[in-house]
């Protein structure tokens, strides 16, 4: 488990929260940016948006073609490919794809090098696929693939919403054909077929982009901004690493992840209220929650095909409950200590709700935390700083020490006491 000797636990939370730091760079990374935009673009949202892709995608692969989705091996890649573009920065097409076509190695060992200090507080096993990854071109062949169409797909999504504003621009109906021309080169994947049909299936992935515009901290300035999407994502890739250190099983680290990627998912439908809104009046967090199970049911599960929406309100009811599956009987409530032993298994389906909890308030006090120490503040954000510090400053979640990753952000705040 992660955390829990002394002789190596500030080590590895130090790294822990150096990579979980490393992910919000992405905030800041503007795309598009020497066109004209609506609407920021952010490096962060491009990548939530593509796993989301990812998954519908995968999911085709493998319900209509029975074809074998290494899911560990999807989402990691997806995980290094964010890292990997973390340490490049924001290029354009042509010349990122330059520099691979020439120098791809020697890129590929650069970002490995840059990222070795943040690796090391983490599963040994992450890092060595990492490398596997980048340098054996047969590892995760299939997977790279859904991940090369979905990041083809997402850039696609942006792209119309830059064309609808400015198709004046000088080379932009070049832009337009290379990045149709990608797609193409994916039809092969059944996935990619039904989203260029642009009905059922691409309704819930545009629905899941436009909480790309949706602002965490609404009532609050803050530096740099964060989408709901883009928290979701960090929230899924915490949930995971998490989950890996406490040895979880594939399908527990499969379910960890979507339901951190998909748990606000219904507030596509009711925009992000919150908490205090929630509690200002007795009944009305009830009230909200019923609305959200209804506009799921009746707006957002039809666009799934039938035989995935049971998985995804697995994802999004009772999203915080840690919970099984007992020959397809739900069973909530489960203690970390018998999920983490007795349930441990592919045939119960596992969700490690209380952890996925743990990593939305995490990121919500890291993203109060970095824009106050921009500089940016407000009552609310130092209010909701101390309010989440003061609930975890000495908790174990789930195997996890996070007193011990919140103090590593306090003790980098220029007001140490919060």
């Amino acid at each position: 488990m992660i955390f829990i000797e002394s002789g190596v636990t500030m080590k590895k939370e130090t790294s822990m929260a150096k990579l979980i730091e490393r992910f919000y760079e992405a905030a800041s990374m503007q795309r598009w940016n020497d066109h004209i935009r609506p609407v920021e673009l952010t490096e962060l949202d491009k990548q939530a948006h593509k796993m989301v892709i990812a998954y519908v995608i995968a999911k085709f692969e493998e319900k209509d073609r029975d074809a074998d989705v290494d899911w560990k091996k999807l989402i990691e890649g997806g995980i290094f490919e964010f890292l990997h573009r973390t340490v490049l920065t924001d290029l354009k097409p042509p010349v990122f794809h330059k520099m691979m076509d020439e120098k791809e190695e020697d890129l590929n060992k650069h970002v490995l090098k840059q990222l070795e200090e943040d690796f090391k507080g983490i599963n040994r096993e992450f890092r060595e696929n990492f490398e596997s990854y980048f340098f054996e071109p047969s590892y995760a062949k299939f997977e790279k693939r859904i991940l090369q169409a979905a990041h083809y797909l997402a850039t696609n999504w942006e792209f119309k919403i830059i064309y609808h504003t400015a198709p004046f621009i000088y080379g932009i109906e070049e832009t337009r054909a290379a990045i149709e021309n990608q797609i193409e080169d994916h039809y092969d994947l059944i996935g990619v077929q039904k989203l260029s049909l642009e009905k059922k299936s691409y309704g819930f992935v545009d629905l899941c982009g436009q909480l790309r515009f949706q602002e965490r901290w609404a009532h609050s300035p803050r530096i740099p901004k964060t989408s709901v999407l883009g928290h979701m994502y960090i929230v899924a890739i915490n949930a995971y690493l998490f989950s890996l250190e406490n040895g979880a099983c594939p399908k527990r680290l499969y379910n960890n992840f979507f339901a951190g990627l998909f748990h606000d998912l219904p507030e596509v439908m009711t925009k992000d209220i919150i908490s205090p809104v929630k509690r200002s009046v007795e009944g009305l967090e009830d009230i909200i929650k019923e609305y959200e199970e209804n506009q799921m049911n009746t707006k957002l599960l039809p666009l799934l095909p039938h035989s995935w929406r049971r998985e995804m309100r697995y994802f999004t009811e009772n999203e915080f409950e840690n919970k099984v599956k007992i020959k397809g009987e739900l069973l909530k409530g489960i203690d970390f200590r018998e999920l983490n032993t007795k349930y441990n298994s592919d045939e119960f389906s596992p969700v490690d709700g209380k952890l996925i909890k743990a990593c939305d308030k995490l990121a919500a006090f890291i993203e109060a935390d970095l824009s106050i120490k921009h500089g940016i503040t407000s009552k609310h954000l130092e209010e909701g700083r101390k309010n989440i510090y003061d609930d975890f400053k000495s908790k174990k979640v789930s195997g996890t020490d996070f007193g011990l990753i919140f103090d590593h952000f306090k003790r980098k705040s220029f007001k140490i006491d919060f």
